[in-house]
């Protein structure tokens, strides 16, 4: 990464960083969801992206998050702190747990296996006392979003990093050989079961935090909204779109599609349900590599690029 590159990241860390000093309520919170939503689909870029495993799974990490958060509080009277760490706590404990076992299957297996995982967590979560079954639990208020920005911002960052340094360790380049023919990476000595695992975990880490932060700001809890199915959909959407497997891909998709996606839901309601439902068809198409290999092929190959992968799939 070249030195303007770097400032220019910079320039838009600070801008973002004092968006509270500026921008409007509407804004703010438009950002909170925002940065939630590019830390989600940073974290599937590391089981899907880099490991190449396609997890319909991680809204469950995330309503582990928010339901560590909202037990530690309203039942324990614990910090918020707290409450963040013992969600990432339920969050690793349930990937290494289900890691194991279904992290042996492959592709589309794989992912069906890990599609119900939320709506199994769902219905656990609703015959758990502690955890307000059906009806959930409600936390105590805090009215204060320029924090919960900076907390949203923060958490975004530390994915982002984590990523950067998968690029460049050994760690990093196992998953990469692992996406790319697991069976060569055991020849290699790659311990594909552990390096698959920790990556889940990763993963859930930050699913995890972003579900703590998400419960403590809107500060009401209940399973459907806890382990919403259509998470999984949105975050990874959004990293498939900007580029999965690359560091500032899925933050540059989900900028953009949750902006066209507010756009959407406020000028034109009727069409916005559609709108995931088209970018999908778009991504997979044209651009399946997301727009980091469109900004960087397109000044070589030109509109080639999308005629290219439109016979790819033979459409």
């Amino acid at each position: 990464m070249n030195t303007s590159r770097i400032l220019l990241i910079l320039v838009i860390l600070v801008a973002l960083a004092l968006l509270p000093l500026y921008g409007s309520d509407t804004i703010i919170q438009f950002g909170i969801s925002t940065l939630l939503l590019a830390v989600l689909a940073q974290g599937w870029n590391i089981i899907g992206g880099y490991a190449g495993y396609p997890s319909f799974g991680n809204s469950a990490f995330y309503g582990l998050g928010a339901y560590g958060v909202g037990i530690a509080m309203v039942q324990w009277q614990m910090p918020f702190a707290m409450g963040l760490v013992f969600g990432v706590i339920l969050a690793v404990v349930f990937a290494i747990c289900l890691g194991i076992p279904v992290l042996r299957l492959k592709g589309h297996y794989f992912a069906i296996a890990t599609l119900a995982l939320a709506q199994v967590m769902a219905a656990i979560v609703s015959n758990v006392a502690l955890a307000g079954q059906n009806i959930g639990l409600v936390l105590p208020p805090l009215n204060n979003d320029p924090l919960f920005y900076e907390l949203s911002l923060g958490l975004l960052v530390a994915a982002t990093l984590t990523v950067w340094w998968l690029t460049r360790s050994r760690f990093g380049f196992g998953l990469i050989a692992i996406r790319e023919n697991e069976e060569g990476a055991v020849v290699m000595g790659v311990d594909t079961t552990r390096y698959k695992v920790l990556a889940f975990a990763l993963a859930g880490i930050f699913s995890a935090l972003a579900g703590g932060i998400h419960a403590y700001w809107i500060t009401f809890l209940d399973p459907e909204s806890a382990f919403d199915i259509t998470l999984n959909v949105k975050m990874i959407i959004m990293a498939v779109f900007g580029g999965p497997g690359t560091i500032l891909g899925p933050i540059v998709g989900s900028f953009i599609l949750s902006a066209l996606s507010e756009f959407l839901s406020s000028e034109v309601t009727s069409i916005a349900g559609l709108f995931f439902g088209a970018v999908i068809v778009i991504a997979v198409v044209l651009m399946p590599r997301g727009l980091a290999d469109v900004a960087r092929r397109f000044r070589q190959t030109g509109w080639r690029y999308f005629i290219e992968n439109i016979r790819m799939h033979r459409l």
